[in-house]
């Protein structure tokens, strides 16, 4: 089968296929771009993929700006470095390029670069209509570039910023922080190490099972979340094993883009428990999302055995929702996923904290069995 190339507007302009990462100059310009600031991540400044990107955009005419103080779980510290770096070279758009952490954070620094001095992005919070606090005028364009197939922030029009005083991950909303291009070049996805793309592809799992098992209505976010599972079972262990497959990473882009599309329906438990536990333990989100996932499961079957039951009988595999619940297991055992939270460092002394910030975590709300504080602190027992 060869490797599909498209362009599509759902839910906004996708650039798909090996190679479109040579699109960048133009599509940069055709957003309204100037005077980009490339925003990545720290590992990722010193690849050549980043100078080939930067090439590109130096021969458009669109400048070398580079800035790459981005943490794996970026906080405001970075994000008020990034706004000193985009005042500094007066740029009037950002290239968020990298894994959901560069992304998110090249958005937070494209929304609050213009705003009012006195707004502060924690009033931007994805609260009821907290989002109408900015002027959507001063949103700085945004094009996006993924290089892992986990997160889907190339798609979304939110991201998250962890607070460092309080060590809580915030969700930051607002409509015109969704890119107005995206490349999904898989090509860029065939260098991640082995642990990054078991890691990001569980966070696709994990944004498509959510989405699927919410009790929020919404059809076509279900069948999106449907085939993205399909999609990260079929392809996720294939991209493990042989990174250099590019078919099986174009699927895997595709079901990263469609997992955090398909979460417009709603998130729950696993990232509930996920955001505390990357935030105090500063852990590896996707693979966090992996580890508590059997366990949520457990904790959701009253509510979802015979949704999941549909899904197996769709996705071939048999046995209802045991026979689903074995099939994440064997997959999180064939990437080498850590068994529990006790593997990753987490301590039962701190299961009182980590159960009140779950609580507070805005995808709590999302779950389709109620979470309490009784019945979160022993799901969080559960994962130890």
């Amino acid at each position: 089968m060869s490797v599909p190339t498209a362009n599509w507007s759902y839910p906004t302009a996708i650039k798909f296929g090996p190679g479109r990462i040579a699109e960048l100059a133009q599509h940069v310009r055709a957003a309204g771009i100037a005077r980009p600031l490339f925003v990545t991540d720290k590992a990722l400044a010193r690849l050549p993929i980043t100078a080939r990107a930067l090439d590109l955009l130096e021969a458009g005419g669109l400048g070398r700006a580079l800035f790459a103080e981005v943490d794996p779980n970026p906080n405001e510290a970075n994000m008020a470095a990034g706004i000193a770096a985009f005042h500094a070279g007066g740029h009037d758009g950002v290239v968020c390029f990298g894994g959901g952490s560069a992304l998110d954070l090249g958005k937070m620094i494209a929304l609050m670069a213009r705003q009012r001095p006195e707004l502060s992005v924690w009033d931007l919070e994805d609260i009821g209509d907290w989002w109408t606090r900015a002027d959507a005028a001063k949103i700085a364009p945004i094009v996006a570039v993924p290089t892992t197939a986990g997160t889907g922030s190339e798609v979304g029009r939110a991201g998250v910023l962890t607070n460092s005083a309080t060590h809580k991950k915030k969700i930051i909303f607002h409509p015109r922080l969704m890119p107005a291009v995206t490349i999904c070049d898989p090509e860029l996805t065939v260098g991640m190490p082995p642990f990054i793309t078991a890691g990001t592809g569980m966070d696709a799992l994990a944004h498509c099972l959510e989405a699927y098992c919410s009790p929020a209505y919404h059809p076509m976010s279900q069948g999106i979340a449907l085939e993205g599972m399909r999609l990260v079972f079929e392809n996720l262990p294939r991209a493990y094993r042989a990174p250099d497959d590019l078919e099986a990473r174009a699927h895997m882009m595709s079901a990263a883009a469609m997992g955090a599309v398909a979460f417009q329906k709603g998130l729950g438990a696993i990232h509930a428990l996920s955001h505390p536990v990357g935030a105090v333990y500063n852990t590896h989100h996707g693979t966090t999302n992996a580890v508590v996932m059997p366990m949520v499961l457990d904790f959701n079957r009253p509510a979802i055995e015979g949704r999941i039951a549909q899904a197996a009988a769709y996705l071939g595999i048999a046995g209802g929702f045991d026979g689903f619940r074995a099939k994440v297991m064997e997959l999180r055992a064939d990437l080498g996923i850590p068994a529990n939270l006790s593997a990753m460092g987490v301590e039962r002394g701190r299961l009182d904290e980590l159960t009140e910030m779950a609580l507070e975590d805005p995808s709590c709300g999302g779950n389709p069995v109620a979470m309490t504080r009784e019945n979160t602190r022993a799901l969080f027992e559960a994962c130890l």
